[in-house]
């Protein structure tokens, strides 16, 4: 008994179902990167002075901070995103699970702590 031929073996099976979604959300995290790059260089470039106290001052306030915070966001789930089709794409044997394991664990908590980082000087208003 044979396999059939090659469409035969595919028929019915039809797709995942998850490309769209994922492409989707890619290109919206890359025009919201863009935006929100766009708007930090706009700011980093309007400041006074680049001293830590001018920094600092600047970070402490609302309308700084929170772009800032979706700033980090949009950018870490943006790299998930791309870094995930990589891994999926050339990754084939049992580590591919353990690397994108590793990779949300790194993510979550490397945008966990510059959102930290950015909520503390936005509430105290100082580096230290």
């Amino acid at each position: 008994m044979g396999n059939g031929t090659s469409i035969g073996r595919v028929r019915g099976l039809g797709s995942a179902k998850e490309g769209t979604h994922h492409w989707w959300h890619q290109r919206l995290t890359a025009g919201t990167n863009l935006l929100l790059m766009l708007w930090f260089f706009i700011s980093i470039a309007r400041l006074p002075g680049y001293g830590l106290d001018d920094v600092a001052k600047w970070l402490s306030t609302p309308w700084t901070a929170l772009p800032l915070v979706l700033l980090v966001v949009s950018v870490f789930y943006h790299f998930r995103l791309g870094l995930q089709v990589v891994i999926e794409d050339y990754q084939h044997d049992a580590s591919r699970i353990a690397a994108l394991i590793l990779l949300n664990i790194f993510t979550v908590g490397a945008a966990a702590t510059a959102i930290f980082s950015i909520l503390k000087i936005a509430f105290t208003g100082s580096l230290k």
